[in-house]
């Protein structure tokens, strides 16, 4: 009988542990953005701190200005797993030097990466085009799909970033007196599907594109070195204006991407869930392939969470302790 009632408080004792742990999470709200690399990582810190750490997570759709913006002003929602702090680097900082923001992970470990690529099958069988200036010395090996004497380089529709510095390097690298037209791919898919058809004609290709991105996961690319080292003055005076005329050879920076939280949810969450959210990172190549997986099955966020928990158990164990990686393996 006594050691029965021992046993009975062990349990007790042990369950009343784990209600204090799980009810110092509490409730936690994610800011899902709406964009697929940043829903499968808000679905699966949502599965991950419910299943894993017991806490009540609640998905929020938003994007990046209004929910930073909002996580300063209203400390709502607790969390943003990706979110892209250069595009306002002002209000970042002054968030977290006001105490009202706190940086964990770097969401990205490589950062957010824009640039011009080409296919790996034309890297590998011209060891010699590395750069820019290398492929603009082959219109014959990227040939513009309106005009076979010309080389062409493909660039975003109106309206991107990317597609104003993409013409502003057309320029500045002189793409038109190496006999390269500059080509309007129109949309999204206009920009996908050339490089699709590309690929599946095993033609050359050079253009704009970005990571982390499912077509970068189904289509292996190589980004092309811009030849020079970043000039941050040059960037904000020409290369990211459409009408400067004498834009400079520059590199492209990388973005960086971060999870935030908010110093009332950092507060209270506990060491071992702001430990999680402090490891808590992937490559562009990982994202990348998991979105493929995700276009490739109409998966959404949530299939998308599971499909990684189950496939890359060697990362994500090491972003959480023995105990929760087998709450998480006894969820999937």
């Amino acid at each position: 009988m006594k050691k029965l009632l021992a046993s009975t408080c062990l349990v007790a004792g042990f369950l009343a542990v784990a209600g204090t742990a799980n009810a110092a999470c509490g409730d936690v709200t994610i800011a899902s953005m709406n964009w697929q690399s940043a829903e499968v990582l808000a679905a699966l810190d949502k599965f991950i701190l419910t299943e894993g750490f017991g806490c009540n997570a609640e998905i929020i759709v938003g994007d990046t200005v209004p929910t930073i913006t909002s996580m300063i002003e209203k400390g709502e929602p607790d969390v943003a797993p990706e979110g892209w702090v250069g595009l306002l680097p002002e209000v970042v900082n002054g968030g977290i030097g006001d105490g009202k923001l706190v940086a964990a992970a770097d969401s990205l470990s490589d950062g957010g990466v824009q640039g011009w690529w080409i296919p790996i099958y034309v890297a590998d069988a011209h060891p010699d085009i590395k750069t820019i200036d290398d492929a603009l010395k082959h219109p014959e090996l990227f040939p513009d799909p309106e005009d076979k004497s010309k080389g062409g380089v493909h660039n975003g529709p109106a309206g991107w970033g990317g597609t104003v510095v993409t013409g502003q390097f057309y320029k500045a690298y002189g793409g038109a007196a190496a006999n390269f037209t500059l080509i309007d791919t129109g949309s999204a898919a206009g920009l996908d599907g050339s490089i699709a058809k590309a690929y599946e004609r095993k033609e050359g290709w050079v253009g704009y594109y970005w990571a982390p991105t499912a077509l970068l996961g189904k289509y292996d690319m190589v980004k092309l070195d811009h030849g020079v080292a970043f000039n941050e003055a040059e960037w904000k005076r020409c290369n990211t204006v459409a009408d400067c005329a004498d834009p400079k050879k520059n590199d492209w920076p990388k973005d960086k991407v971060q999870t935030l939280v908010t110093k009332g949810f950092s507060d209270r969450a506990g060491a071992e869930v702001m430990g999680y959210l402090g490891k808590r990172s992937w490559t562009n190549d990982t994202v990348n392939k998991l979105m493929a997986w995700m276009t490739d099955n109409q998966a959404t966020g949530e299939d998308g969470a599971k499909h990684f928990l189950e496939e890359n158990e060697p990362l994500w164990s090491q972003w959480v302790s023995p105990e929760v990686a087998e709450n998480i393996k006894a969820a999937l």
